[in-house]
């Protein structure tokens, strides 16, 4: 069960070598460092790490903190890594899913995390049922009265909400995209994006043609991503899709990938839902030979 570090400082005026030195301690193979504020969800080392990460691996840090800053972050990445069979250990914090004594733990942060937005939820009922009583009319009076100024500034909220959102989910789909398109066509894309996610967080291509556009539009993703993909021969197909899930992750094992393409419902050339590595292998030769394992590589 091979441990894999992770450590994090907010600022490059401060070093993760304390952390490093604890994590290579605790008997750590791999250590990944990033410089990063905790708050931003969307770090790429962190990104890079949770994709490179598979079944049986443990994800180490120092205490929880360096690894999100929420503990509605921290469930998301922990069920992430559930999704793929690995697990989670904080050196400092008495958290470790591999053992009953840390599953029992998350169970009751999940639990306080749900009784605390509960809380919040009756609050905030309980405040516009007083409201009411007292004849208070809820709302914006500008949105009442339908005023340009008021309206505008609802539409800018509702845009920076959406883009808060897109942030915390894009160590998923921005990486992929940025590689994939346009040399390969949106459906394919797609597939391999949602491939290792929970199925209850998947991507509709509509969804991810949105939030491609909104980055794009704010210059997070280049204009050359929403461009017509090229027409591809049928037969170099699986070849280009082999190839965009090695270069996602180069350290990915043939059967990772065997079991990604499995995930995808991807059919072997010969048409069988099992892959087995040696049918990995000669798509890799062969997408090499076409250029493509250059072209996607991170």
């Amino acid at each position: 069960m091979p441990l894999i570090g992770y450590a994090r400082v907010s600022t490059e005026d401060q070093t993760p070598l304390p952390q490093s030195e604890a994590l290579q301690t605790a008997g750590c193979v791999e250590i990944f460092e990033e410089h990063a504020s905790g708050g931003n969800r969307a770090r790429p080392v962190l990104a890079r790490v949770l994709e490179r990460i598979g079944k049986g691996d443990t994800l180490v840090v120092v205490r929880i903190d360096r690894l999100a800053r929420s503990l509605s972050h921290l469930l998301e990445v922990i069920e992430r890594l559930e999704a793929k069979g690995a697990f989670f250990r904080s050196l400092q914090d008495p958290i470790d899913t591999a053992s009953p004594q840390g599953k029992f733990t998350l169970q009751v942060l999940g639990a306080a995390a749900e009784f605390e937005r509960a809380l919040i939820r009756e609050r905030t009922k309980a405040g516009l049922a007083s409201a009411r009583a007292k004849g208070r009319v809820g709302g914006n009076p500008g949105l009442r009265a339908k005023d340009p100024a008021a309206l505008r500034k609802v539409r800018l909220a509702r845009q920076d909400g959406y883009m808060e959102r897109l942030n915390e989910t894009a160590q998923d789909w921005v990486p992929r995209v940025r590689h994939l398109r346009p040399d390969m066509a949106w459906e394919d894309v797609l597939r391999i994006i949602n491939a290792p996610l929970p199925h209850d967080r998947h991507w509709t291509q509509s969804r991810l043609l949105r939030a491609v556009k909104a980055y794009v539009r704010d210059g997070f993703l280049p204009d050359e991503v929403l461009g017509r993909a090229g027409r591809r021969e049928t037969h170099d197909r699986l070849p280009a899709i082999v190839a965009a899930i090695k270069g996602a992750d180069p350290e990915i094992t043939l059967q990772a990938i065997c079991d990604r393409l499995e995930a995808m419902r991807e059919r072997t050339p010969r048409g069988r839902s099992r892959w087995q590595p040696s049918s990995v292998r000669m798509l890799l030769d062969r997408a090499e030979k076409l250029g493509l394992l250059k072209q996607t590589t991170m």
